[in-house]
């Protein structure tokens, strides 16, 4: 499932929802289209509808992997274990997601275990704030990978 979201974050996720998704009526992002190049501002709701378009196409990724996976290793998994586990997958990811400076759950756990100079450090070649929240998807996909087999079978 690592992969499965290494690739749903790096290689589906767009561009505007990558930039957008933190986005709040208190903290606008400024957009600019690659492709025409036009500016766009955005606050609250559209940061909530990028961050769900992301949620979507990561947990579709992650189904697709899961099940690609799940029939090469001839293991049958339970509809519903498997449906529980993406939508908490879904869940976790939209909550680490919506990034809303000052607000975000990630930021404010940073701060609770002496972590924002770590959230913060955006220099010599790291981003504290995406390993943060890598590590969170990481923890909650493997309780997700812990339910989705939890009724399994071989097949």
């Amino acid at each position: 499932m690592r992969h499965a979201q290494k690739a749903a974050t790096i290689w589906v996720q767009n561009d505007y929802c990558a930039r957008v998704k933190g986005a709040s009526d208190d903290c606008p992002v400024s957009y600019e289209d690659p492709a025409t190049q036009e500016k766009t501002t955005h606050g609250t709701a559209d940061g909530r509808k990028a961050c769900l378009h992301h949620c979507l196409t990561y947990t579709a990724t992650q189904a697709i992997v899961a099940g690609l996976g799940a029939r090469a290793l001839g293991i049958k998994v339970h509809p519903g274990a498997a449906a529980a586990a993406l939508a908490l997958s879904f869940g976790t990811h939209y909550i680490a997601d919506r990034r809303v400076p000052g607000k975000g759950v990630l930021e404010k756990l940073a701060a609770r275990t002496a972590k924002t100079n770590f959230y913060r450090l955006a220099d010599f070649g790291m981003n504290g704030a995406f390993h943060l929240d890598s590590t969170w998807h990481h923890g909650w996909e493997t309780v997700a990978a812990l339910i989705a087999t939890a009724k399994a079978t071989n097949r």
